[in-house]
């Protein structure tokens, strides 16, 4: 076991170990890629570190690290507990370390591991983590969602009142809510009567009554 002492081994064995390690969180391959990378990341702490105490201790800042990762994608979605979970991660191997080269080649090993596992998506079935923080879900009316696009594109048509004035943007207001909208390239006072002309996504276009007062063209 006296390779490990070299610092491009090292460097290596975390590398491979964390990229099958974050691969199991990322892909469903049956806990396969999970195997691999505890047993390699526990022989890389057992050649580093000779108590038994000591290999505990660093083991349980691997494992509260990376269960916040996981409790991360799991409930939160937001990447702090994340972010936390991975400096916990990168110390625990980095504290082994017998010289600062050494550590900052594990550290390095270790970062591109994580991002190495991603590629992993490009081949096998994702696990359902994450999906919010990376927007893969997709809201759409099949799957029982109501759109703010649909609801919006239900305004053409409708007669609003001007609570700003346009310059060409502004405020309206139609059955008690709030909207901002562009006018039609026209400038248009407080407390009009407009008519929503169009609606592209959530932007509204609108044009005054043609009996309100007259223009005033920008």
């Amino acid at each position: 076991m006296g390779i490990l002492s070299l610092p491009i081994v090292g460097f290596l064995v975390i590398l491979v170990s964390v990229l099958f390690l974050f691969g199991e969180l990322l892909v469903r391959v049956k806990g396969f890629f999970g195997l691999i990378g505890i047993l390699m990341l526990t022989f890389y702490f057992s050649f580093h570190l000779t108590s038994l105490s000591s290999m505990l201790w660093m083991g349980l800042v691997f494992a509260v690290g990376l269960g916040l990762v996981i409790l991360d994608g799991k409930l939160l979605n937001d990447g702090t507990f994340g972010l936390i979970g991975l400096l916990m991660m990168v110390t625990a191997v980095a504290i082994p370390s017998p010289s600062f080269i050494y550590g900052l080649l594990v550290s390095s090993g270790f970062l591109i591991g994580t991002a190495a596992s991603f590629l992993f998506l490009r081949v096998f079935k994702a696990r359902s983590m994450w999906t919010k923080m990376t927007l893969k879900d997709r809201l759409s009316s099949e799957m029982g969602y109501n759109s703010m696009n649909e609801e919006y594109k239900g305004l053409i048509g409708e007669t609003a009142t001007t609570i700003t004035a346009f310059r060409p943007s502004g405020t309206i207001q139609l059955n008690d809510k709030k909207y901002s909208a562009i006018s039609a390239g026209n400038w248009i006072n407080k407390d009009v009567e407009v008519i929503i002309t169009s609606v592209d996504g959530t932007r509204i276009v609108i044009e005054e009554h043609k009996e309100q007062s007259k223009r005033h063209p920008i």
